[in-house]
């Protein structure tokens, strides 16, 4: 059993780019998610302007 060179190349550098991928797209939603978080915590703690 031979194994190709090119081949195994392609695999890691699609592998890398899964992982660069996900990394990105996680990033994205976590940033989403703390965004989400503030506005809802405006509504479980609101706040009285009479207090500034």
């Amino acid at each position: 059993m031979q194994i190709n060179t090119l081949e195994i190349v392609i695999v890691i550098v699609l592998a890398l780019a899964l992982v660069i991928w996900l990394v990105i797209r996680n990033r994205k939603d976590e940033d989403a998610f703390k965004k989400d978080e503030l506005e809802d915590s405006e509504f479980l703690e609101p706040q009285d302007p009479d207090k500034e």
